[in-house]
């Protein structure tokens, strides 16, 4: 019976996903990729109003390049993840940021299912990315000088950073956020006594009548 409950036990621990490192990134080797660097940066790609955040960046080189001495561009992978205080809007302003890349700066932007994850491709200038919004995240993996972005890299984020990114996210409605919560409603005027103002919310035209300007510039009532 204890063999039992431990052999349940262990395969509970072992299941779901690996938690998500404290300071955002993963300071290990991932496979083949290996651990090279990470610091706390002050840029904030992704800005949401009134959300304080912190972002986290981390380097990892190709064993196989590290191991005959000879690294490009290709051999290197970065990893930006972006932590805030609070989740609403934070896949709306990634979504923002992304479709003002493609409009304003000429990136070829795209959605696409990499390492199991939905995510938004990001390519041109001589970079390559792929970047995804997760609960109270932002995570943006690849570099400059890249063609594109190992699916081993995005997959192990995605794992810790399972991405909240919906189909259509690129040409369908902006995902929602505080700043398109509905239209607000108008406020009404304080009630003056001295020039009471009829509510027209409440108004019954069968139990009275809205007065009207007589010629002397006054309001009079229609006759009944």
């Amino acid at each position: 019976m204890r063999i039992l409950l431990l052999a349940v036990v262990l395969a509970g621990a072992c299941g779901g996903h690996p938690p998500i490192p404290k300071n955002g990134v993963v300071e290990a080797d991932l496979g083949s990729w290996k651990f090279r660097r990470s610091q706390k940066v002050l840029d904030v790609e992704v800005w949401v109003e009134n959300d304080h955040a912190v972002a986290y960046t981390a380097s990892y080189v190709a064993d196989e390049a590290e191991r005959k001495g000879h690294i490009t561009d290709q051999d290197i992978v970065n990893v930006f993840v972006t932590r805030y205080d609070h989740d609403a809007g934070v896949l709306r302003e990634m979504v923002k940021l992304v479709r003002r890349l493609a409009a304003e700066q000429g990136y070829v932007v795209d959605e696409a299912k990499i390492g199991g994850a939905r995510a938004l491709t990001i390519n041109g200038r001589g970079e390559s990315w792929v970047m995804w919004a997760a609960k109270n995240h932002v995570v943006k993996v690849g570099g400059r000088g890249r063609s594109d972005v190992p699916s081993a890299m995005v997959a192990s984020y995605a794992d810790r950073y399972p991405s909240v990114v919906p189909g259509g996210a690129l040409e369908g409605p902006l995902p929602a956020g505080p700043d398109n919560s509905g239209p607000k409603k108008e406020e009404k005027e304080p009630y003056d006594p001295n020039n009471p103002k009829p509510d027209l919310d409440k108004y019954d035209p069968k139990k009275s009548k809205l007065p009207v300007k007589n010629d002397k510039g006054g309001d009079s009532q229609d006759d009944e």
